[in-house]
């Protein structure tokens, strides 16, 4: 359990020494198709969800908000946002990223496993790639659930990151996205800055060995919420260099309402 506490220190240093280039990459995505994608994807969950509701009687919490992507997106489209992260540097690209937003987001550092909300705060709550390198992620689940509304939705998009690092079959599959990346001509997103101390952090986080979303649907279910995944969500939200340099581990989505008072 130490070991697993210790981790929470090294992501959020991790995390601040790759703030600057993580939000060079939020910049991409706001600047090109892949706001819209998101955006289109994001709402159409929410709307289908809260059909005699405006997005401005919608409280939605981002959990990892890095910097700032999906908070970004839905304050523009008028939900009342508050975006939280562990990471003191990424809030300060996040409210860089929002420009003119900032002001409508509220931005507070938090851990995704302990939060201080009250019971029953948002309507929404959603993260994107966070909960595979948390320590305690049952945790962050029931904490999730715990801060959401009766009939209150949480949707949460990950993959299986790390599993080439415990699995034959994944690490084959990841070399070859290595060389259908190179063969493309495109940049590899998984060569970066002190890469090998996000491997050495996901060695040791629960989730890398497990496989999803199986494991978050039981998770889930079994803190009294209906859950159900979407394997396929990235066919419509990934760019085409991303459908290849992560090809053989697809994004996921995880989708699950609050039936019951936890």
């Amino acid at each position: 359990m130490a070991s697993l506490n210790a981790i929470i220190g090294e992501n959020r240093e991790y995390w601040t020494g790759r703030a600057k280039s993580y939000a060079d990459v939020n910049r991409e995505e706001l600047s090109t198709d892949q706001r819209i994608k998101w955006q289109n994807c994001l709402e159409e969950k929410i709307r289908a969800h809260f059909p005699e509701k405006r997005p401005e009687e919608i409280s939605v919490l981002e959990v990892g908000t890095g910097p700032g992507f999906f908070a970004i997106l839905l304050a523009r489209a008028g939900y009342a946002v508050t975006a939280i992260d562990l990471t003191p540097a990424m809030l300060d690209e996040a409210r860089k990223n929002a420009g003119e937003m900032s002001g409508r987001i509220r931005f507070m550092e938090m851990n995704a496993e302990a939060l201080s909300f009250e019971n029953g705060t948002f309507d929404v709550v959603l993260s994107r790639n966070l909960t595979w390198n948390l320590p305690h992620p049952e945790e962050a689940y029931k904490e999730w659930s715990r801060v959401l509304k009766k009939g209150g939705l949480i949707l949460n998009f990950d993959a299986n990151w790390y599993a080439y690092l415990f699995d034959e079959k994944a690490k084959e599959g990841y070399e070859k996205d290595r060389e259908n990346t190179a063969l493309q001509g495109m940049r590899d997103e998984n060569i970066g800055e002190n890469f090998d101390i996000c491997e050495n952090i996901a060695r040791r986080v629960p989730l890398s060995r497990i496989r999803r979303p199986a494991w978050d649907l039981t998770c889930l279910n079994r803190l009294g919420l209906h859950a159900e995944a979407d394997e396929e969500v990235w066919k419509t939200v990934w760019s085409p260099e991303e459908k290849v340099n992560f090809s053989s581990t697809p994004m996921f989505l995880v989708k699950a309402e609050k039936i019951a008072v936890r």
